[in-house]
Protein backbone atom coordinates (compact mmCIF):
# COMPACT_ATOMS: atom_id res chain seq x y z
CA UNK A 1 0.00 0.00 0.00
CA UNK A 2 1.63 3.47 -1.14
CA UNK A 3 0.85 6.02 1.03
CA UNK A 4 1.48 9.90 0.55
CA UNK A 5 1.07 13.45 1.90
CA UNK A 6 0.11 16.83 0.11
CA UNK A 7 4.07 17.73 0.71
CA UNK A 8 5.43 14.17 -0.85
CA UNK A 9 3.42 13.84 -3.77
CA UNK A 10 4.09 16.03 -6.75
CA UNK A 11 1.12 16.81 -9.20
CA UNK A 12 3.06 14.08 -11.83
CA UNK A 13 4.23 11.40 -9.75
CA UNK A 14 3.27 7.66 -10.40
CA UNK A 15 1.71 5.94 -7.40
CA UNK A 16 -0.24 2.92 -7.02
CA UNK A 17 -3.50 2.70 -5.51
CA UNK A 18 -4.15 0.69 -2.11
CA UNK A 19 -6.52 -1.37 -4.32
CA UNK A 20 -4.64 -1.07 -7.63
CA UNK A 21 -2.93 -4.36 -9.50
CA UNK A 22 0.32 -4.59 -9.54
CA UNK A 23 1.93 -2.24 -12.75
CA UNK A 24 -1.41 -0.05 -12.29
CA UNK A 25 -0.66 3.72 -11.96
CA UNK A 26 -3.41 6.36 -10.66
CA UNK A 27 -1.74 8.52 -13.61
CA UNK A 28 -2.03 8.00 -17.30
CA UNK A 29 1.29 7.72 -18.30
CA UNK A 30 3.09 10.54 -20.30
CA UNK A 31 3.56 9.80 -24.48
CA UNK A 32 6.88 10.72 -25.77
CA UNK A 33 7.74 12.79 -28.79
CA UNK A 34 4.55 14.49 -30.49
CA UNK A 35 1.67 13.10 -31.37
CA UNK A 36 1.49 9.79 -34.16
CA UNK A 37 -0.69 9.90 -37.08
CA UNK A 38 -3.88 8.34 -37.20
CA UNK A 39 -5.19 5.64 -39.13
CA UNK A 40 -8.06 7.37 -41.35
CA UNK A 41 -10.72 5.06 -39.88
CA UNK A 42 -13.74 6.68 -37.62
CA UNK A 43 -12.59 7.34 -34.45
CA UNK A 44 -13.49 5.38 -31.23
CA UNK A 45 -15.36 7.70 -28.74
CA UNK A 46 -14.54 7.59 -25.16
CA UNK A 47 -17.59 9.25 -23.37
CA UNK A 48 -16.42 9.86 -20.09
CA UNK A 49 -18.15 11.72 -17.36
CA UNK A 50 -18.91 12.20 -13.40
CA UNK A 51 -22.17 12.85 -11.60
CA UNK A 52 -22.47 16.61 -9.71
CA UNK A 53 -19.09 17.89 -10.45
CA UNK A 54 -18.37 21.89 -10.50
CA UNK A 55 -17.19 23.13 -12.46
CA UNK A 56 -14.24 24.86 -11.02
CA UNK A 57 -13.61 21.48 -9.17
CA UNK A 58 -10.54 20.63 -12.20
CA UNK A 59 -6.96 22.04 -11.98
CA UNK A 60 -7.16 22.76 -15.56
CA UNK A 61 -9.95 25.79 -14.64
CA UNK A 62 -8.00 27.36 -12.19
CA UNK A 63 -8.05 25.30 -9.08
CA UNK A 64 -4.49 24.99 -7.74
CA UNK A 65 -5.36 22.87 -4.63
CA UNK A 66 -7.89 20.11 -6.59
CA UNK A 67 -5.61 16.98 -8.14
CA UNK A 68 -7.05 16.25 -10.97
CA UNK A 69 -3.84 15.31 -13.43
CA UNK A 70 -5.22 13.58 -15.79
CA UNK A 71 -8.60 15.37 -16.85
CA UNK A 72 -6.50 18.59 -16.96
CA UNK A 73 -3.86 16.38 -19.79
CA UNK A 74 -6.87 15.82 -21.92
CA UNK A 75 -7.86 19.11 -21.72
CA UNK A 76 -3.81 20.15 -22.12
CA UNK A 77 -3.90 17.75 -25.10
CA UNK A 78 -6.92 18.82 -26.79
CA UNK A 79 -9.62 21.81 -25.27
CA UNK A 80 -10.90 22.72 -22.19
CA UNK A 81 -14.50 24.52 -22.50
CA UNK A 82 -14.22 27.48 -19.92
CA UNK A 83 -18.01 28.35 -20.32
CA UNK A 84 -19.93 25.18 -20.62
CA UNK A 85 -23.47 24.55 -18.82
CA UNK A 86 -26.19 22.50 -17.97
CA UNK A 87 -29.16 23.96 -19.17
CA UNK A 88 -31.10 22.01 -16.66
CA UNK A 89 -28.97 21.45 -13.69
CA UNK A 90 -30.84 18.17 -12.11
CA UNK A 91 -29.44 14.55 -12.81
CA UNK A 92 -32.63 13.41 -14.78
CA UNK A 93 -33.10 16.47 -17.39
CA UNK A 94 -29.30 16.72 -18.23
CA UNK A 95 -29.08 13.30 -19.31
CA UNK A 96 -32.20 13.66 -21.85
CA UNK A 97 -29.93 16.69 -23.11
CA UNK A 98 -26.91 13.83 -23.16
CA UNK A 99 -29.58 11.43 -25.09
CA UNK A 100 -31.09 13.66 -27.34
CA UNK A 101 -29.03 17.03 -28.45
CA UNK A 102 -32.13 18.98 -27.14
CA UNK A 103 -32.85 21.76 -25.23
CA UNK A 104 -34.90 21.48 -22.52
CA UNK A 105 -37.81 22.83 -24.34
CA UNK A 106 -37.25 20.38 -26.67
CA UNK A 107 -36.66 17.18 -25.18
CA UNK A 108 -39.38 18.31 -22.73
CA UNK A 109 -38.34 18.02 -19.12
CA UNK A 110 -37.80 21.49 -18.02
CA UNK A 111 -37.37 20.01 -14.11
CA UNK A 112 -36.79 16.55 -12.36
CA UNK A 113 -38.59 14.23 -13.87
CA UNK A 114 -38.25 10.67 -15.38
CA UNK A 115 -35.98 10.58 -18.76
CA UNK A 116 -38.67 9.07 -21.10
CA UNK A 117 -38.63 5.30 -22.43
CA UNK A 118 -37.69 6.74 -26.10
CA UNK A 119 -37.17 10.02 -27.83
CA UNK A 120 -37.14 10.32 -31.97
CA UNK A 121 -32.98 11.19 -31.13
CA UNK A 122 -31.01 8.54 -29.30
CA UNK A 123 -27.25 8.80 -28.63
CA UNK A 124 -26.30 5.19 -28.44
CA UNK A 125 -29.04 4.14 -31.31
CA UNK A 126 -27.59 6.85 -33.95
CA UNK A 127 -23.57 5.56 -33.09
CA UNK A 128 -24.94 1.85 -33.21
CA UNK A 129 -26.77 2.12 -36.39
CA UNK A 130 -24.11 3.95 -38.04
CA UNK A 131 -21.76 0.82 -37.00
CA UNK A 132 -19.93 1.46 -33.46
CA UNK A 133 -20.15 -1.24 -30.53
CA UNK A 134 -21.66 0.33 -28.23
CA UNK A 135 -21.73 0.01 -24.11
CA UNK A 136 -22.47 2.13 -21.30
CA UNK A 137 -20.82 1.98 -17.79
CA UNK A 138 -22.09 3.32 -14.57
CA UNK A 139 -24.96 5.65 -13.91
CA UNK A 140 -27.49 5.95 -16.95
CA UNK A 141 -30.51 7.56 -14.38
CA UNK A 142 -33.28 6.20 -17.03
CA UNK A 143 -36.50 4.64 -16.41
CA UNK A 144 -36.56 1.89 -16.18
CA UNK A 145 -32.98 1.23 -15.58
CA UNK A 146 -32.30 -1.45 -17.75
CA UNK A 147 -33.59 0.15 -21.02
CA UNK A 148 -30.91 0.67 -23.28
CA UNK A 149 -31.47 3.26 -25.76
CA UNK A 150 -29.62 2.05 -28.73
CA UNK A 151 -26.60 0.50 -26.14
CA UNK A 152 -25.87 -2.97 -27.17
CA UNK A 153 -25.73 -3.31 -23.35
CA UNK A 154 -25.10 -1.05 -19.96
CA UNK A 155 -23.41 -2.43 -16.83
CA UNK A 156 -24.82 -0.34 -14.14
CA UNK A 157 -24.23 1.30 -10.79
CA UNK A 158 -26.95 3.24 -9.94
CA UNK A 159 -26.04 4.26 -6.80
CA UNK A 160 -29.44 5.49 -4.57
CA UNK A 161 -31.48 3.74 -7.09
CA UNK A 162 -31.42 0.79 -5.99
CA UNK A 163 -35.13 0.51 -4.03
CA UNK A 164 -36.66 -1.08 -6.44
CA UNK A 165 -37.44 -4.91 -5.51
CA UNK A 166 -37.37 -5.52 -9.55
CA UNK A 167 -33.65 -4.00 -9.81
CA UNK A 168 -30.39 -4.75 -8.28
CA UNK A 169 -27.63 -2.92 -10.37
CA UNK A 170 -24.50 -4.84 -11.54
CA UNK A 171 -22.43 -3.06 -9.27
CA UNK A 172 -24.37 -4.23 -6.04
CA UNK A 173 -24.51 -7.85 -7.34
CA UNK A 174 -20.81 -7.90 -8.04
CA UNK A 175 -20.86 -6.60 -4.27
CA UNK A 176 -22.59 -9.27 -3.43
CA UNK A 177 -20.67 -11.90 -4.92
CA UNK A 178 -17.26 -10.72 -3.35
CA UNK A 179 -18.73 -9.57 -0.31
CA UNK A 180 -21.55 -11.44 0.87
CA UNK A 181 -20.60 -10.32 4.49
CA UNK A 182 -20.44 -7.03 4.17
CA UNK A 183 -22.90 -3.91 3.28
CA UNK A 184 -22.54 -1.45 1.21
CA UNK A 185 -23.34 1.45 2.36
CA UNK A 186 -21.76 0.68 5.73
CA UNK A 187 -20.21 4.09 5.61
CA UNK A 188 -23.59 5.68 6.64
CA UNK A 189 -23.95 8.85 4.64
CA UNK A 190 -27.01 9.19 2.23
CA UNK A 191 -27.02 9.93 -1.33
CA UNK A 192 -28.29 13.33 -0.80
CA UNK A 193 -26.21 14.23 2.28
CA UNK A 194 -24.00 17.48 2.88
CA UNK A 195 -21.74 15.34 5.46
CA UNK A 196 -18.54 13.43 4.57
CA UNK A 197 -16.92 10.42 5.70
CA UNK A 198 -13.85 8.49 4.72
CA UNK A 199 -14.97 5.41 3.02
CA UNK A 200 -15.75 2.45 5.98
CA UNK A 201 -14.85 -0.75 3.28
CA UNK A 202 -11.58 -1.71 1.56
CA UNK A 203 -11.32 0.49 -1.07
CA UNK A 204 -11.41 -2.03 -4.02
CA UNK A 205 -14.54 -2.49 -3.13
CA UNK A 206 -15.82 1.91 -3.65
CA UNK A 207 -17.91 2.20 -6.88
CA UNK A 208 -15.82 4.46 -8.27
CA UNK A 209 -13.03 1.52 -8.43
CA UNK A 210 -15.36 -0.45 -9.66
CA UNK A 211 -15.95 1.90 -12.72
CA UNK A 212 -12.29 1.86 -13.47
CA UNK A 213 -11.85 -1.94 -12.54
CA UNK A 214 -14.49 -2.48 -15.60
CA UNK A 215 -13.62 0.42 -17.93
CA UNK A 216 -10.45 -1.14 -18.06
CA UNK A 217 -11.15 -4.98 -18.23
CA UNK A 218 -13.47 -3.68 -21.52
CA UNK A 219 -10.52 -2.05 -23.06
CA UNK A 220 -8.01 -4.60 -22.68
CA UNK A 221 -10.55 -7.37 -23.87
CA UNK A 222 -11.64 -5.53 -26.84
CA UNK A 223 -11.35 -7.23 -30.00
CA UNK A 224 -14.15 -6.37 -32.29
CA UNK A 225 -13.40 -5.03 -35.79
CA UNK A 226 -15.72 -2.16 -35.15
CA UNK A 227 -15.13 1.55 -33.14
CA UNK A 228 -16.69 2.01 -29.81
CA UNK A 229 -18.57 4.04 -28.34
CA UNK A 230 -17.96 3.51 -24.73
CA UNK A 231 -19.90 5.90 -21.83
CA UNK A 232 -18.11 5.88 -18.51
CA UNK A 233 -20.59 7.54 -16.04
CA UNK A 234 -19.27 8.07 -12.53
CA UNK A 235 -22.00 7.82 -9.88
CA UNK A 236 -19.34 10.38 -7.78
CA UNK A 237 -18.43 12.79 -6.60
CA UNK A 238 -22.41 13.31 -6.07
CA UNK A 239 -23.28 12.63 -2.35
CA UNK A 240 -22.33 10.53 -0.67
CA UNK A 241 -19.43 12.42 -0.10
CA UNK A 242 -16.91 9.24 0.75
CA UNK A 243 -13.36 8.72 -0.67
CA UNK A 244 -11.23 6.49 0.61
CA UNK A 245 -8.46 7.42 3.53
CA UNK A 246 -5.77 7.95 1.54
CA UNK A 247 -7.54 10.85 -0.17
CA UNK A 248 -9.46 12.08 2.50
CA UNK A 249 -6.29 12.37 3.73
CA UNK A 250 -4.83 14.39 1.06
CA UNK A 251 -6.61 17.27 1.46
CA UNK A 252 -6.89 17.21 5.43
CA UNK A 253 -4.46 20.39 5.83
CA UNK A 254 -5.35 21.89 1.93
CA UNK A 255 -6.30 25.39 1.53
CA UNK A 256 -9.74 24.37 -0.21
CA UNK A 257 -11.72 27.76 -1.09
CA UNK A 258 -14.33 28.58 1.91
CA UNK A 259 -18.02 29.30 0.27
CA UNK A 260 -19.20 32.28 -1.58
CA UNK A 261 -21.63 33.89 0.11
CA UNK A 262 -23.44 36.39 -2.10
CA UNK A 263 -25.29 39.41 -0.34
CA UNK A 264 -28.36 38.87 -0.89
CA UNK A 265 -27.56 34.89 0.76
CA UNK A 266 -28.97 35.33 3.48
CA UNK A 267 -32.63 34.23 3.15
CA UNK A 268 -30.88 30.32 2.90
CA UNK A 269 -28.97 31.27 6.21
CA UNK A 270 -31.79 29.53 8.21
CA UNK A 271 -31.84 25.68 8.07
CA UNK A 272 -34.32 24.14 5.78
CA UNK A 273 -35.39 21.43 7.45
CA UNK A 274 -33.25 18.76 10.36
CA UNK A 275 -32.60 15.90 7.74
CA UNK A 276 -29.00 15.48 6.62
CA UNK A 277 -30.12 16.19 2.73
CA UNK A 278 -30.71 19.90 3.29
CA UNK A 279 -31.24 21.74 0.39
CA UNK A 280 -30.40 25.26 2.42
CA UNK A 281 -28.34 25.60 5.69
CA UNK A 282 -25.70 28.16 7.41
CA UNK A 283 -23.90 24.86 8.83
CA UNK A 284 -20.94 26.82 9.57
CA UNK A 285 -17.30 27.04 8.57
CA UNK A 286 -15.95 23.91 9.53
CA UNK A 287 -18.63 21.90 7.97
CA UNK A 288 -17.90 23.09 4.53
CA UNK A 289 -14.72 22.86 4.88
CA UNK A 290 -15.15 18.68 5.61
CA UNK A 291 -17.81 18.54 2.89
CA UNK A 292 -15.65 19.64 0.78
CA UNK A 293 -12.85 17.29 1.87
CA UNK A 294 -14.68 14.32 0.84
CA UNK A 295 -16.15 16.27 -2.47
CA UNK A 296 -12.76 16.50 -3.47
CA UNK A 297 -11.15 13.84 -2.31
CA UNK A 298 -13.93 12.00 -4.46
CA UNK A 299 -13.27 13.88 -7.42
CA UNK A 300 -9.20 12.84 -7.07
CA UNK A 301 -10.22 9.57 -7.03
CA UNK A 302 -12.17 9.04 -10.12
CA UNK A 303 -9.63 11.59 -11.81
CA UNK A 304 -7.45 8.43 -10.50
CA UNK A 305 -9.68 5.78 -12.34
CA UNK A 306 -9.75 7.91 -15.17
CA UNK A 307 -5.82 7.89 -15.40
CA UNK A 308 -6.07 3.99 -15.05
CA UNK A 309 -8.61 4.17 -18.39
CA UNK A 310 -6.99 6.39 -20.51
CA UNK A 311 -3.46 4.61 -19.98
CA UNK A 312 -5.29 0.88 -21.07
CA UNK A 313 -6.19 3.31 -23.92
CA UNK A 314 -3.13 3.88 -24.55
CA UNK A 315 -1.66 0.95 -23.97
CA UNK A 316 -4.09 -0.96 -27.22
CA UNK A 317 -2.31 2.22 -29.29
CA UNK A 318 -5.88 3.48 -29.75
CA UNK A 319 -5.14 7.07 -28.09
CA UNK A 320 -4.23 8.50 -31.68
CA UNK A 321 -7.46 7.46 -33.07
CA UNK A 322 -10.25 8.04 -30.11
CA UNK A 323 -12.32 11.28 -29.69
CA UNK A 324 -12.16 11.56 -25.27
CA UNK A 325 -14.85 14.03 -24.13
CA UNK A 326 -15.21 14.69 -20.71
CA UNK A 327 -18.28 16.48 -18.75
CA UNK A 328 -20.95 16.13 -15.96
CA UNK A 329 -24.66 16.49 -15.93
CA UNK A 330 -24.36 19.30 -13.46
CA UNK A 331 -22.52 20.95 -10.27
CA UNK A 332 -22.46 20.91 -6.33
CA UNK A 333 -23.31 24.32 -4.29
CA UNK A 334 -21.43 22.66 -1.11
CA UNK A 335 -22.39 25.34 0.78
CA UNK A 336 -22.10 28.37 -1.46
CA UNK A 337 -24.61 30.72 -0.37
CA UNK A 338 -25.71 28.82 2.22
CA UNK A 339 -27.05 26.22 -0.73
CA UNK A 340 -26.54 22.55 -0.85
CA UNK A 341 -27.18 19.87 -3.63
CA UNK A 342 -28.05 21.26 -7.52
CA UNK A 343 -30.90 22.70 -9.15
CA UNK A 344 -29.88 26.51 -9.25
CA UNK A 345 -28.63 28.69 -11.72
CA UNK A 346 -26.13 29.61 -9.97
CA UNK A 347 -22.60 28.71 -11.12
CA UNK A 348 -21.97 26.08 -8.55
CA UNK A 349 -24.68 24.14 -9.81
CA UNK A 350 -24.99 25.24 -13.61
CA UNK A 351 -21.59 25.63 -14.51
CA UNK A 352 -19.63 22.17 -15.50
CA UNK A 353 -16.49 20.64 -16.67
CA UNK A 354 -16.24 19.97 -20.68
CA UNK A 355 -13.11 18.63 -22.17
CA UNK A 356 -12.52 16.98 -24.90
CA UNK A 357 -9.47 15.48 -27.01
CA UNK A 358 -9.35 14.63 -30.67
CA UNK A 359 -7.32 12.07 -33.24
CA UNK A 360 -4.91 15.02 -35.39
CA UNK A 361 -6.83 16.36 -38.39
CA UNK A 362 -10.23 16.32 -36.04
CA UNK A 363 -9.97 19.29 -34.59
CA UNK A 364 -7.50 22.15 -33.86
CA UNK A 365 -4.52 22.62 -32.29
CA UNK A 366 -4.07 20.71 -28.90
CA UNK A 367 -3.76 22.84 -25.86
CA UNK A 368 -6.73 25.28 -26.56
CA UNK A 369 -8.61 27.26 -23.77
CA UNK A 370 -12.27 28.41 -25.45
CA UNK A 371 -14.78 30.69 -24.34
CA UNK A 372 -17.85 29.92 -26.16
CA UNK A 373 -20.71 29.25 -24.29
CA UNK A 374 -21.61 25.19 -24.91
CA UNK A 375 -23.86 23.39 -23.06
CA UNK A 376 -24.76 19.28 -22.75
CA UNK A 377 -26.64 19.31 -25.70
CA UNK A 378 -24.09 20.10 -28.06
CA UNK A 379 -22.08 16.99 -27.16
CA UNK A 380 -24.22 14.24 -29.16
CA UNK A 381 -23.63 16.74 -32.72
CA UNK A 382 -20.33 16.77 -31.62
CA UNK A 383 -20.00 12.63 -31.75
CA UNK A 384 -21.92 12.49 -34.59
CA UNK A 385 -19.49 14.94 -37.06
CA UNK A 386 -16.60 12.98 -35.55
CA UNK A 387 -18.36 9.24 -36.91
CA UNK A 388 -19.42 10.95 -39.91
CA UNK A 389 -23.08 10.85 -39.32
CA UNK A 390 -25.91 13.48 -40.40
CA UNK A 391 -27.02 15.31 -37.68
CA UNK A 392 -30.53 15.06 -37.09
CA UNK A 393 -32.75 18.11 -37.85
CA UNK A 394 -34.43 17.78 -34.15
CA UNK A 395 -30.87 18.31 -32.76
CA UNK A 396 -30.75 22.08 -31.33
CA UNK A 397 -26.96 21.38 -30.36
CA UNK A 398 -24.24 22.05 -32.11
CA UNK A 399 -21.08 20.62 -32.74
CA UNK A 400 -18.01 21.62 -30.49
CA UNK A 401 -15.03 20.62 -33.19
CA UNK A 402 -15.31 23.27 -35.06
CA UNK A 403 -14.91 25.76 -32.32
CA UNK A 404 -11.39 23.58 -31.68
CA UNK A 405 -10.56 24.58 -35.60
CA UNK A 406 -11.08 28.65 -34.90
CA UNK A 407 -14.73 28.66 -36.33
CA UNK A 408 -17.09 30.21 -34.25
CA UNK A 409 -19.08 31.71 -37.33
CA UNK A 410 -23.31 31.57 -36.15
CA UNK A 411 -22.32 30.33 -32.76
CA UNK A 412 -24.58 31.01 -29.95
CA UNK A 413 -23.94 34.64 -28.34
CA UNK A 414 -25.63 33.06 -25.06
CA UNK A 415 -27.53 29.75 -23.27
CA UNK A 416 -30.57 29.41 -21.83
CA UNK A 417 -30.86 27.67 -18.77
CA UNK A 418 -33.85 26.66 -16.49
CA UNK A 419 -35.14 24.98 -13.71
CA UNK A 420 -39.08 23.72 -13.11
CA UNK A 421 -40.33 23.84 -9.04
CA UNK A 422 -37.72 21.84 -7.13
CA UNK A 423 -37.45 21.76 -3.24
CA UNK A 424 -39.77 24.43 -2.75
CA UNK A 425 -42.08 26.24 -4.60
CA UNK A 426 -39.99 29.33 -4.81
CA UNK A 427 -36.91 28.01 -6.54
CA UNK A 428 -38.06 28.01 -9.92
CA UNK A 429 -36.30 30.11 -12.60
CA UNK A 430 -35.10 30.74 -15.89
CA UNK A 431 -31.50 32.69 -16.67
CA UNK A 432 -28.87 33.44 -19.21
CA UNK A 433 -26.10 33.43 -19.67
CA UNK A 434 -23.35 34.24 -22.08
CA UNK A 435 -20.65 33.14 -19.32
CA UNK A 436 -19.77 36.76 -18.73
CA UNK A 437 -22.88 38.06 -17.35
CA UNK A 438 -25.99 36.11 -16.02
CA UNK A 439 -29.53 36.84 -15.70
CA UNK A 440 -31.77 34.95 -13.57
CA UNK A 441 -35.15 35.42 -13.52
CA UNK A 442 -37.44 33.80 -10.84
CA UNK A 443 -40.94 32.76 -11.82
CA UNK A 444 -42.80 32.66 -8.52
CA UNK A 445 -41.78 36.20 -7.54
CA UNK A 446 -40.65 37.96 -10.41
CA UNK A 447 -37.12 38.60 -8.64
CA UNK A 448 -34.38 39.43 -11.27
CA UNK A 449 -30.62 39.10 -10.13
CA UNK A 450 -27.85 39.99 -12.59
CA UNK A 451 -24.28 39.30 -12.13
CA UNK A 452 -20.60 40.13 -14.00
CA UNK A 453 -19.17 36.99 -13.59
CA UNK A 454 -15.64 38.14 -14.83
CA UNK A 455 -15.23 40.68 -11.77
CA UNK A 456 -17.26 38.11 -9.56
CA UNK A 457 -17.20 34.90 -10.84
CA UNK A 458 -18.68 34.18 -7.03
CA UNK A 459 -21.92 35.76 -8.06
CA UNK A 460 -21.83 37.25 -4.62
CA UNK A 461 -23.18 40.67 -6.01
CA UNK A 462 -26.57 40.87 -7.59
CA UNK A 463 -26.15 43.99 -9.76
CA UNK A 464 -29.64 43.72 -10.96
CA UNK A 465 -30.59 46.47 -8.19
CA UNK A 466 -28.13 48.95 -8.80
CA UNK A 467 -28.78 52.14 -11.41
CA UNK A 468 -26.11 51.99 -13.17
CA UNK A 469 -26.68 48.70 -14.25
CA UNK A 470 -30.41 49.37 -15.65
CA UNK A 471 -29.67 49.07 -19.03
CA UNK A 472 -27.48 45.89 -19.26
CA UNK A 473 -30.85 44.50 -16.50
CA UNK A 474 -32.76 45.70 -19.54
CA UNK A 475 -31.00 44.59 -22.35
CA UNK A 476 -31.07 40.61 -20.69
CA UNK A 477 -35.03 40.79 -19.45
CA UNK A 478 -36.11 41.55 -23.55
CA UNK A 479 -33.48 38.86 -24.23
CA UNK A 480 -35.35 36.12 -22.23
CA UNK A 481 -38.68 37.53 -23.51
CA UNK A 482 -38.01 36.93 -26.85
CA UNK A 483 -36.68 33.63 -25.62
CA UNK A 484 -39.73 32.54 -24.15
CA UNK A 485 -42.52 34.17 -25.57
CA UNK A 486 -42.92 31.22 -28.05
CA UNK A 487 -44.23 29.75 -25.10
CA UNK A 488 -47.55 31.25 -25.10
CA UNK A 489 -48.95 33.55 -21.95
CA UNK A 490 -47.90 31.15 -19.42
CA UNK A 491 -45.18 32.27 -20.16
CA UNK A 492 -44.80 36.17 -21.55
CA UNK A 493 -47.97 37.87 -21.37
CA UNK A 494 -48.49 41.10 -23.10
CA UNK A 495 -44.83 41.75 -23.53
CA UNK A 496 -43.81 41.04 -19.80
CA UNK A 497 -42.06 38.10 -18.07
CA UNK A 498 -45.52 36.54 -16.26
CA UNK A 499 -45.34 34.70 -12.98
CA UNK A 500 -45.40 31.84 -12.23
CA UNK A 501 -47.13 29.85 -8.73
CA UNK A 502 -46.83 26.34 -9.93
CA UNK A 503 -45.24 23.75 -11.07
CA UNK A 504 -44.44 23.51 -15.26
CA UNK A 505 -42.87 20.33 -15.14
CA UNK A 506 -42.74 19.22 -19.10
CA UNK A 507 -43.21 21.00 -22.04
CA UNK A 508 -45.66 19.63 -25.03
CA UNK A 509 -42.12 17.53 -26.33
CA UNK A 510 -42.21 15.28 -23.65
CA UNK A 511 -42.84 12.10 -25.04
CA UNK A 512 -46.54 11.33 -24.51
CA UNK A 513 -46.14 7.38 -23.14
CA UNK A 514 -44.38 8.60 -19.60
CA UNK A 515 -46.19 11.94 -19.28
CA UNK A 516 -48.94 12.03 -16.39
Amino acid sequence: MTTFTRDNMSRRQFFISSAGAAGATGLWASTSGARKATRRERPNILFLMTDQHRGDCLGVNGNSVIHTPNLDRIAQEGACFQRAYSSTPTCTPARAALLTGMSPWGHGMLGYSRVAHSYPVQMPQLLRDAGYHTLGIGKMHWSPQRHLHGFHRTILDESGREQSVDFRSDYRSWFASVAPALDPDATGIGWNDYRAAVYALPEALHPSRWMGDVAVNFLEGYDRPEPFFLKVSFARPHSPYDPPKRWMDYYEDAALPEPFIGDWANRYRERSDDTFNIWHGDMGGEQVRHSRQGYYGAVSFIDEQIGRTLEALEKRGWLENTLILFTSDHGDMTGDHHLWRKSYAYEASAHIPMLMRWPEGLGGQPGQVLTEPVEIRDILPTFLEAAEIPIPDLVEGASMLPLTRGNNDNWRTYIDLEHDVCYHVRNHWNALTDGKTKYIFNAYDGEEQLFDLNSDPGETRDLAGHADHSAQLRLWRNRMIEHLEPRGDAWVKNGKLALRKHSILHSPNYPKETTG
